[in-house]
């Protein structure tokens, strides 16, 4: 009925101006709201944003269901700048991959958006804070609809930018202001890298378009580099490791983890729009459409596979401690993260984005829970002071038990079908560093499940452990917060199943990805009975005795926490400090930066500059001018006397020649 309705207009052109018109719509809004929202004030503010957003979400609809039935589009929008014969253009492709994402980031986007206005409503910053997260969308639209690595740099960077003024934005807070300029330093690292891998690209191919590159790439599949050692690197795994490099930046894989915990320091909104759907997934999205690279090194996609799973089982067991509710989540975002990563280095590229999918929703649906607590024990964020909240906050409470229940892939929630397809996926790899990544994607499955829940116990059941005055005045949160909250639990619940037959079909991004391991070949496979099989697998059941372990921790015998870490209190100082990388951070590159800084100053400036080049030249002018003041008696006898002398040297000189 769609394709039928869309062939009454004119195709091309009319889905042409719906391309243009998804990423302008959230620009316009921004730019509206970005110049004169404090003339129109907070509520057209708020009203125009969402309208904005709420028209890219129909439209990337439109777009999705258009690409579902066949049609496509690559094509150039209008050209840059040329350099020695090379266009650098601005062009969108849209595929199954680009529409997925685009529907992912505009529905969370818009769900993030309407749970602001009852979040932020008290804000003096409430109209910047709109205009902010819709340019933060727009970025990512351009990111993910990019046909070229220019376009792709512009969106990367732009998103990163607005990440910084979102994470920092309360910026009279010194731990804000900290932690977006941690976020911003440390996504330099990665974007160095993705500078990198695009000049490499441009060097070897001569081109910065994505299928001039991906048709050209087997051809160059063995050509080689010579380092400077001898050592014979492959071009392709360089431009690849160059990629990951930016894409661990930004989807903050180990050891360029540590700017997304402290990025908390944003108002939960923006957690949930980082977190979920906009700037961790970006790099997850990168490897994804670089996938036709990936494919031609193992040596890179080992390296992928290696960092996930270390990411994925390190970060669970950090969220373990954690007694902030917004550090719990962030973390878990952390390990999720890495599962998806480790999915890419398995080749099972549209099972990373079917968790992207599924992950953004309740991951979105957790932060903004989270969030509806902290407004509901007026801005309090430790754990240890709630307690009892299921009675006061039923639909939050709910709507988190759906999303810890997606969270640690019980059937037949969201999170259970496309986490078990990340351990198949893995478990059928063969490639270097396989065995280790399906351990740790297991031992996972219980860390994940059991801090989950240990956040639904610690929150929601048990006795109250807030003040008194602050429980007199608990009480459910507004719509505003509410809506979003029952609109993402829908999808929380339902996703995984619906769109499972696709991905391990082959259908769910079609040929936008190279198809791995567990990826065509499937369709005989079914919802319900990867459900029945799932009863029998070993994920499900670690899922339920992580839930299990952590209501006789927090339930049946709340005094076991305290009694474990007092005796594992080496392993617990060791979580709670992060295995120390910020210390060694600071260490090494802060510290150490100041230490050369000082060392440099004292050698350097002072020593070398000030005190020979400077001092010494006007000292050594000094020592010259007392020794020459000495002939100057102002006696014409003295002058006549050296006079003569020189006189007698010359003539002497001349005779001996």
């Amino acid at each position: 009925m769609f394709k039928i309705w869309i062939n009454c207009v004119d195709d091309d052109q009319f889905m042409k101006v719906i391309y243009l018109l998804v990423p302008l719509a959230c620009l316009t809004a921004a730019v509206i709201v970005g110049f004169w929202g404090n003339i129109i004030g907070n509520n057209a503010t708020h009203r125009i944003t969402i309208t904005g957003i709420a028209i890219s979400f129909v439209l990337s609809v439109v777009v999705l269901l258009d690409v579902l039935d066949g049609r496509s589009f690559n094509g150039s929008i209008y050209t840059w700048g040329t350099s020695g014969g090379v266009s650098f253009e601005v062009g969108f492709l849209i595929d199954h991959l680009s529409a997925v994402m685009m529907a992912v980031v505009t529905f969370v986007s818009l769900m993030v958006h309407i749970y602001t206005i009852g979040y932020m409503r008290d804000d003096p910053g409430y109209t910047r804070f709109f205009c902010y997260i819709a340019l933060f969308t727009f970025a990512m639209l351009m990111l993910v609809m990019a046909n070229n690595f220019l376009q792709l740099f512009f969106g990367w960077e732009a998103v990163g930018l607005v990440s910084y003024l979102l994470i920092g934005f309360w910026f009279k807070r010194k731990s804000a202001v900290a932690a977006n300029l941690k976020a911003f330093l440390v996504n330099r690292v990665g974007d160095l890298g993705l500078v990198l891998g695009i000049a490499t690209v441009m060097y070897l191919f001569g081109t910065l378009d994505y299928s001039a590159v991906f048709s050209a790439a087997p051809e160059k599949h063995n050509a080689v580099v010579t380092g400077a050692l001898g050592y014979e690197w492959s071009w392709m795994t360089l431009i690849c490791l160059f990629l990951f490099v930016g894409a661990m930046g930004k989807s903050a894989q180990v050891p360029l983890h540590v700017w997304l915990p402290d990025s908390m320091e944003g108002p939960t909104p923006i957690s949930a729009l980082i977190h979920a759907a906009t700037m961790v997934t970006a790099g997850i999205f990168l490897v994804a459409r670089m996938s036709p690279l990936f494919e031609l090194s193992t040596t890179a996609s080992s390296v992928v596979l290696v960092i996930g799973a270390t990411t994925a089982f390190l970060m669970a067991l950090v969220g373990l401690v954690q007694n902030d509710i917004k550090r719990v989540v962030a973390y878990s975002t952390l390990s999720q993260l890495g599962y998806m990563t480790v999915a890419l280095g398995a080749s099972a590229y549209s099972v990373a984005i079917f968790h992207l999918a599924t992950h953004a929703f309740f991951k979105a649906l957790l932060f903004l829970a989270a969030g509806s607590v902290i407004i509901a024990l007026h801005h309090e964020q430790d754990m240890r002071r709630m307690g009892g909240l299921r009675r006061y906050m039923p639909i939050t409470y709910i709507t988190s038990v759906i999303g810890s229940l997606a969270l640690a892939g019980i059937p037949p929630f969201s999170g259970f079908f496309s986490k078990d397809a990340i351990i198949e996926a893995v478990h059928h790899s063969n490639i270097p560093g396989a065995g280790l990544a399906y351990a740790a994607v297991l031992g996972g499955v219980v860390v994940t499940a059991f801090y989950s829940f240990r956040l639904i116990f610690m929150v929601f059941h048990g006795e109250p452990r807030m003040d008194e005055q602050v429980r007199s005045h608990l009480k459910e949160s507004p719509w505003v917060v509410t809506v979003p909250l029952v609109l993402l639990a829908i999808p929380s619940l339902m996703s995984g199943g619906f769109l499972v037959e696709g991905v391990l079909g082959g259908r769910f991004l079609g040929d936008a990805v190279a198809h791995g391991p567990l990826a065509g070949g499937n369709d005989h496979v079914t919802a319900v009975g990867l459900m029945a099989h799932g009863f029998f697998a070993a994920p499900l059941w670690l899922a339920l005795g992580g839930i299990v372990l952590a209501w006789i921790f927090y339930v049946r015998a709340p005094s076991l926490p305290g009694n474990v870490s007092r005796r594992l209190s080496l392993v617990y100082r060791i979580l709670n400090r992060k295995y120390g990388f910020d210390e060694f951070y600071q260490w090494l590159f802060a510290s150490g930066g100041t230490r050369l800084g000082e060392w440099l100053w004292q050698r350097a400036d002072v020593a070398l500059i000030d005190g020979l080049a400077v001092n010494g030249t006007a000292n050594m002018i000094g020592w010259f001018s007392r020794i020459l003041k000495r002939v100057q008696t102002g006696y014409v006898y003295h002058y006549a006397f050296v006079m003569i002398i020189g006189v007698v040297v010359f003539l002497s000189w001349g005779l001996w020649l």
